[in-house]
């Protein structure tokens, strides 16, 4: 059970990490983030449960709590850039250079 669970863990994490690399939409690329922290929170569930361990889950609501923190402040960027640029191509961002 727990390697069925690894290797979709694996799966996801992969499908995150290529939406990452070849999106250049700001909010796709968020949501490829998202994906690959929910794919290593499975993992790590998957592994609490096969050590029999709670130390797995608790690590994994904190990895949630961080990336719902983490959403909203990405997603605010996004929001004051394109307001600013009227556009939200990852290119055209330079507006963090001082």
């Amino acid at each position: 059970m727990n390697m069925e669970i690894q290797i979709l863990s694996l799966l996801i994490f992969s499908v995150g990490i290529v939406g990452f690399l070849v999106r250049k939409n700001p909010i796709i690329m968020f949501m490829s983030v998202e994906l690959m922290l929910n794919a290593v929170n499975l993992s790590l569930i998957g592994f609490s449960d096969q050590l029999k361990a709670v130390d797995g889950q608790i690590f994994a609501l904190i990895v949630m709590t961080v990336a719902a923190a983490e959403v909203v402040v990405g997603l605010a960027i996004i929001v004051v850039t394109f307001r600013v640029k009227k556009s939200t191509s990852v290119d055209e961002i330079n507006l963090m250079k001082g």
